[in-house]
């Protein structure tokens, strides 16, 4: 039997989830945890409470739950293949809904960015790409990088492999994943030539994160 593409393309699978209240758990679970991870590479990076945040792939607010919050009323932006889910997160997991409104939140599977305004200073895909196939990322950064002219950095996770093609690998983590099917591993110097011909100048960062992803930090090439 093939596998789906991606879980989160199988037909019903975010209608199911919000009805059985599971905004939390189809994002990928330890939520705090990985919210905290993700501010905390922002913040580092330099993101301040007046530049402007675009959380791809945000899912039920994970990140944005603790973003809007720092950032300036209406500097946080969010796309995800389901706006129904992001807007439950915005409905019961941030303080105060009002500081996000709701046109912030734009549903998007192809990574076009429809309707995001060209003010972006920080972009970041935290566990998107370790759910889709190697040329949805090329695809993906080609299309998004002429939308993110005042872009100072993106970040993006993916599983990687010294040799993806020999089959499944444990992470250090314990997630195991394959060259074939979600999730997926890519081959470290594969991701970084990929960058590079989309308009990319990127790097792999060192620190281990949940569930044994790696970082990649990208500047638009001028």
């Amino acid at each position: 039997m093939a596998h789906p593409v991606s879980p989160y393309l199988v037909p019903g699978f975010y209608d199911t989830a919000l009805a059985r209240g599971r905004h939390r758990d189809i994002v990928g679970g330890r939520w705090d945890e990985t919210g905290r991870v993700q501010m905390q590479i922002l913040r580092d990076a330099g993101m301040e409470p007046h530049h402007h945040l675009l959380d791809i792939g945000a899912g039920s607010l994970r990140l944005g739950c603790k973003a809007v919050p720092y950032l300036d009323r209406g500097h946080y932006w969010a796309t995800d293949a389901s706006r129904a889910l992001m807007l439950r997160g915005r409905a019961v997991e941030l303080p105060d809904p009002e500081r996000l409104p709701p046109e912030h939140l734009i549903e998007d599977s192809s990574f076009e960015l429809p309707g995001l305004p060209e003010t972006m200073d920080f972009a970041i895909a935290f566990g998107v790409f370790t759910h889709l196939p190697f040329d949805t990322l090329a695809g993906a950064l080609d299309r998004m990088g002429p939308r993110l002219p005042r872009l100072k950095r993106l970040f993006f996770t993916v599983f990687l492999s010294p040799d993806p093609a020999a089959g499944p690998l444990r992470q250090p983590d314990g997630v195991v994943t394959h060259p074939d099917r979600p999730p997926y591993h890519f081959d470290p110097d594969a991701v970084l030539a990929c960058c590079a011909r989309t308009g990319w100048q990127a790097e792999l960062q060192t620190a281990l994160l949940p569930r044994g992803q790696a970082l990649v930090a990208a500047l638009p090439r001028p």
